[in-house]
């Protein structure tokens, strides 16, 4: 953006929710073996926790050897196996209520660049969307999210998506077949 000069923080409470033994499966055969619905329940209800990665799995070294964690503020042996997106409300809230919020209520615009389920579970908290109604609410990929707040952090309306609609709607669609079973595959 050729704005050097913006201050910057990054913290691990941002991260992408952690799928447990699932990461790394693809989605559409995750759908064929475990049938469409688990899948959706495993992606997006609010309170089902997949089942947790082990040692054994093949990227369990990879992730819980990650230098980013050894500098976090939980221990390496209190970091999640696997998360619900509850989990990642209550994973994100310490830093949104001890870093971002003073800056808001300070009259600073933030920007927050954070994965599609930490935002969802911000947005969660923020407009109050109930746990049943966030299994319906996609953040389409790359897409900017706005939500404006009043002095209080309250919402002046609902999020919006900037950019072009038609371009929205694709990139909606394209994350809500991620875990649907490809078309002849049964």
């Amino acid at each position: 953006m050729g704005q050097e000069w913006v201050p910057t923080e990054a913290s691990w409470r941002l991260n992408e929710r952690h799928y447990g033994a699932l990461i790394g499966l693809n989605r559409a055969e995750m759908a064929l073996n475990h049938g469409e619905e688990q899948v959706k329940r495993w992606r997006r209800s609010y309170d089902v926790t997949p089942p947790p990665i082990t040692e054994s799995h093949p990227y369990y070294h990879e992730i819980y050897s990650d230098r980013r964690y050894k500098h976090c503020d939980v221990p390496l042996e209190k970091l999640p196996k696997a998360e619900s997106l509850k989990e990642v409300l209550d994973r994100l809230l310490p830093y949104w209520n001890e870093r971002i919020a003073p800056e808001v209520k300070r009259g600073k615009t933030i920007l927050i660049s954070a994965h599609g389920n930490s935002t969802r579970a911000l947005l969660k908290h923020l407009e109050g969307i109930s746990d049943e109604a966030i299994v319906n609410v996609t953040l389409p990929t790359g897409i900017p999210v706005l939500l404006e707040l009043d002095e209080d952090l309250r919402p002046l309306g609902q999020h919006r998506f900037l950019g072009d609609q038609e371009v929205i709607q694709a990139a909606i669609k394209k994350v809500e077949d991620q875990g649907k079973a490809k078309p002849g595959e049964k």
